[in-house]
């Protein structure tokens, strides 16, 4: 016991290191002052509801984990666990420490260490669709807005107009022979065969499919609106509620721009992301960093102290089961 309240209060120490840390660095930086120095300007009647947004991000993890596990899992404990998973990925890149974790608190309540590790390996690949598919929705339903499709497609030309061609047909020529060999050995191994399965064995449960797949695109569209929330709150930002679909779009984009670096948590990259995503709207530099800042204060780093108080959801209790038992499914 007193171990373990040591280890706590050394995660706590580490956590107040790194506020101070990027207080330092906040406050060390001219334009970053300047951001910090103006949110005495915020509306601050708007960051309890996102807080709220945040913490629905949590939930609907939880229910996501849940279908894609097919096992009974208490809600609050296990949107407890995503707390941890999230402080976790904060020193982890790629999304390493929320897997480790989920299927950490998976064989705490009864799985069986491969199960519990291809249903979180599932449960990431049915990210992907459900996000495609949500995105599919904002478009069709007009909160795509020119403004964001045309800055992407202008970027995109730009860089295109400056790569030379012969490099990029050489690596093209090497690369893409290496791609189709790595992908071969790669669905043949038994890692994939194994991810492959769980997503047939979810496919075959279509009740939790469809659960996985609408709570893992509702907890990125919560935080969608959780991002358009944070630029209403800042007077420079020039935007309306009119515009929040459009602002979703523009997190949507950012996040998987500042996804792509393997930063843990995209931290760095996800910011300037995010920046970048609000320029292509028209928001200023200023009021845009002021916003993400807030957005990424609230959403990003005040769940990480939840998450290393919640740390016990991943002790083994005493009335769960065996690690290696068959467990109760759902």
């Amino acid at each position: 016991m007193r171990a373990v309240r040591r280890r706590r209060r050394g995660l706590v120490g580490l956590l107040v290191l790194v506020i101070v840390i990027v207080l330092a660095v906040v406050y060390g930086t001219a334009p970053l002052r300047a951001a910090a120095a103006a949110f005495h300007d915020v509306r601050w009647e708007l960051v309890p509801a996102l807080a709220l947004l945040s913490v629905l991000h949590y939930v609907f993890a939880a229910v996501a984990l849940r279908g894609a596990a097919g096992w009974r899992l208490p809600l609050l404990e296990t949107t407890l666990a995503q707390f941890t998973a999230a402080a976790a990925n904060r020193v982890t890149p790629g999304g390493l420490g929320a897997v480790a974790v989920n299927t950490r608190y998976l064989v705490c309540h009864g799985m069986p260490l491969a199960r519990a590790a291809v249903a979180v390996a599932v449960l990431q690949v049915a990210g992907v669709p459900a996000d495609l598919l949500m995105m599919s929705a904002l478009l069709a339903l007009g909160g795509g807005d020119s403004r964001m499709l045309d800055a992407m497609g202008s970027h995109a030309a730009a860089v295109v107009e400056l790569l030379p061609s012969w490099p990029l047909v050489a690596a093209t020529g090497l690369l893409l022979p290496a791609a189709v060999l790595w992908g071969r050995r790669a669905v043949r191994s038994a890692v994939v065969g194994r991810a492959l399965e769980g997503v047939t064995g979810l496919c075959r449960r279509p009740g939790d499919l469809v659960l996985t797949l609408v709570a893992s695109a509702s907890t990125t569209f919560v935080l969608g609106l959780a991002f358009g929330i944070s630029v209403l709150a800042v007077p420079g930002a020039t935007a309306g509620a009119g515009d929040m679909m459009a602002l979703v779009t523009a997190y949507l984009v950012g996040a998987a721009a500042g996804a792509a670096l393997p930063a843990p948590g995209g931290m760095g990259s996800t910011e300037a992301a995010l920046v970048a995503a609000l320029a292509a709207l028209g928001v200023a530099a200023a009021p845009a960093l002021q916003a993400v800042l807030l957005f990424r204060l609230v959403t990003y780093w005040a769940p990480v102290p939840v998450g290393l108080l919640t740390s016990r959801t991943l002790r083994i209790s005493r009335g769960s089961a065996l690690p290696d038992s068959p467990g109760t499914p759902a």
